[in-house]
């Protein structure tokens, strides 16, 4: 496929990147919930500087003639991004500056200068700062005996030049701002917060004594977070503890500085740290803008969205034994949207079922991200102190969740649960559980077939779909696979579970080349694709023939997406559109129409090499027909929405998608919200 016709993917992941700005920028949203947005678009784009600006440098170091997709050098690349980068940074900065922060001070949260401070404030803020910030501060000067400090990734540091006044001696000294402090201190009763940064730099005095504070500047250093691990690793827990170990010691890929630092501040850090120009932002205010996500949880309820308390189910309200649970999922499939349907009557319920149930034998789960509040590993601490055979798959290159992983893993081992890492080359990402219950008749297997991570926290925030099933041939494909995971075999063909890195995309081309088929005979056929990322040069293959066929293509691709949609000759029949809101939309759903026939399918998988190639993924069929209705309406509501919607044009550039003149506003996220509550029985209730 000719490069012209792919967009690139870093380049796309940063406008989605600028599409969360954007709704920080919007005056319609509440002051609160800007500044979250605002904090996230920091913390994108630190993970993205970690991983995959890394990856180009270390390409760039190694000389390796490689280009991406669309044909670009990694230098090339990389000019691009920087570009980008700054355009984005400034106008986060502005935003920061001119708008979010002035809001927040007519509503009496003010972040402010140490000369905003009254006399008493200062009594105050020099009695906390002797009994709370002074005794964790170590400075850190460098000259003979004294090298350069290491300065570990996202920490900020006060970059300063010290003078001794007698012997006129200079030196260059660093003090790391402690990092389990708040960021924002609390200063009086009228919501002043001082940036602990400030605070510090105030007191400078304390720590060099007699001396003279010639320069003082704020630096914050990106360090290359990703890793990868040998095939031949023999423990695979080791290998990630010890790449956890060299992870903290990182190269360096991205330098912020405060743009009051002299050229000589900035050559001496560069110096030090061990970058080029090109690695050098200079930032005209505030330096970690994430960490406005402080001010995120104050008590302002003013300045907040309404609280969503999820719903649970109407199949499972009412339900009260594991009897009942199980009965109300063997009747029929199960359809749950979160964090419109409550998580904890749902999937937690189930898991806490097995638990507890006598009749239920054995107890089967994978964790890729899960929470300290999740009932999951007590679930099968219980499951296997009461002698059910209970397995858990713990991913432990979870990327930036290793370490959490690693605990989760010693606590169920010690507790006698079965734990089984994966392997170095392939990671887990599939969201499946299996229960085997002792019924009558004999064994019977439920099967939970998941878009999310089995996490309570993120499941009150993250949009997702999981299915409850006891189909015999669903169910006995989970249970192949995790016999697969677990002992030393080749998968044959499953029955109707689609699996990658074994058949996922074949099988899912499969139906894109069906539906192109219908189209060709005069049929109707259409493709609906929601993932967060679509970079596959194979799938984006077949998606372009088949509109070319006539087949209508709709993609809701949250973050990246590599196609060029509505090319004429190409892909005029393909529409491709971007939905945000208060929940981050995470689920993968596919749903293919043929003539007379429809299939839908929801699983772990973004269409990305990554996933399909490098990844256990597993993409369920949706067959049940009330089922296929709920994915069918969210679809429906998704792809009209006007607001907080973008949709993506031919040159890359994302167009957001307004109500016209006369048009009713339709927020998707609201409008489904709005749909569960009005399907909800009266007496039901809800829990998150």
């Amino acid at each position: 496929m000719s490069p012209k016709l792919l967009l690139n993917r870093e380049l796309s992941w940063l406008a989605w990147n600028e599409r969360v700005l954007a709704l920080a920028a919007d005056t319609s949203l509440p002051l609160l919930e800007r500044a979250r947005l605002c904090s996230f678009f920091s913390r994108n784009l630190d993970e993205f500087f970690m991983v995959r600006v890394a990856g180009l440098l270390e390409q760039v170091e190694a000389g390796v003639p490689v280009t991406s997709p669309d044909a670009q050098t990694p230098q090339q690349t990389l000019t691009e991004i920087r570009e980008r980068v700054l355009q984005l940074t400034g106008r986060q900065t502005k935003l920061w500056k001119r708008d979010l922060s002035e809001a927040l001070e007519e509503t009496g949260i003010s972040v402010g200068q140490i000369e905003d401070c009254t006399k008493q404030e200062l009594d105050e803020l020099k009695e906390r700062f002797e009994r709370e910030v002074f005794p964790l501060l170590t400075p850190l000067a460098v000259g003979p005996g004294q090298p350069f400090p290491y300065i570990s990734g996202l920490s900020l540091s006060l970059g300063i030049f010290v003078r001794d006044p007698d012997s006129g001696e200079e030196r260059f000294a660093r003090v790391k701002v402690p990092e389990l402090l708040p960021r924002f201190l609390s200063i009086g009763r009228r919501g002043l917060f001082l940036p602990l940064e400030r605070v510090i730099r105030h007191f400078l005095g304390w720590l060099f004594p007699k001396m003279e504070i010639l320069e003082c500047c704020l630096f914050r250093v990106t360090r290359d977070a990703d890793f990868e691990l040998s095939d031949e690793a023999d423990d695979l827990r080791e290998a990630v503890e010890s790449e956890l170990r060299r992870r903290r010691f990182g190269d360096a890929v991205r330098v912020e500085i405060t743009g009051s630092a002299s050229s000589r501040m900035l050559e001496r850090l560069k110096r030090g740290l061990g970058v080029t120009d090109e690695q050098v932002y200079l930032v005209q205010g505030l330096l970690d803008l994430s960490s406005v996500f402080e001010l995120v949880g104050l008590d302002r309820p003013d300045l907040k969205e309404d609280p969503w308390f999820p719903l649970t189910h109407p199949r499972f309200a009412g339900v009260t034994s594991p009897d009942e649970l199980f009965a109300a999922i063997s009747s029929d499939d199960i359809l749950v949207h979160h964090p419109y349907h409550a998580f904890g009557t749902s999937f937690e319920a189930f898991v806490s079922s097995a638990a507890a149930d006598e009749d239920t034998l054995g107890l089967k789960t994978t964790v890729y991200r899960t929470s300290g509040d999740s009932p999951l590993v007590p679930a099968l601490i219980e499951a296997a102190e009461a002698g059910k055979q209970a397995v858990c798959l713990v991913e432990l290159k979870a990327r930036f969740d290793e370490r959490r992983n690693i605990g989760w893993a010693r606590a169920l081992e010690e507790a006698g649960v079965h734990v089984v890492y994966g392997f170095p080359n392939l990671k887990i990402h599939a969201k499946t559980t299996l229960v085997v219950r002792r019924e009558e008749g004999g064994l019977r297997r439920y099967a939970h077939i998941g878009t999310g991570n089995y996490h309570s926290v993120t499941a009150r925030h993250y949009e997702d779909f999981g299915l409850f099933t006891a189909d015999p041939d669903i169910t006995a494909d989970v249970a192949d696979l995790f016999n697969f995971l677990t002992g030393f075999s080749r998968p044959t063909r499953f029955r109707k579970l689609l699996v990658a890195p074994f058949d996922l995309r074949e099988r899912l081309i499969e139906k894109i080349r069906s539906a192109a088929a219908a189209a060709a005979r005069g049929e109707h056929a259409r493709i609906r694709i929601k993932v967060n990322n679509l970079t596959d040069d194979a799938i984006i293959d077949e998606l372009y023939k088949a509109s070319k066929k006539g087949a209508e293509v709709e993609i809701i691709a949250r973050s990246i997406c590599t196609l060029r949609p509505g090319v004429q000759g190409l892909s005029e029949n393909i529409r491709v559109v971007s939905v945000l809101g208060r929940f981050l939309e995470h689920s993968r759903l596919f749903v293919f129409e043929a003539g007379d026939s429809s299939d839908y399918y929801l699983g772990s998988a973004d269409l990305m090499p990554r996933n399909l190639d490098f990844r256990i993924e597993a993409v369920v069929p949706v067959e049940d027909a009330r089922a296929q209705q709920e994915i069918k309406r969210a679809l429906d509501t998704m792809v009209s929405s006007n607001v907080h919607a973008w949709a993506l044009k031919p040159d890359g550039d994302w167009q957001r998608i307004r109500a016209k003149k006369g048009e009713r506003a339709r927020a998707s996220q609201t409008l489904l919200m709005r749909s569960v509550r009005a399907r909800q029985p009266r007496a039901s209730k809800h829990t998150a």
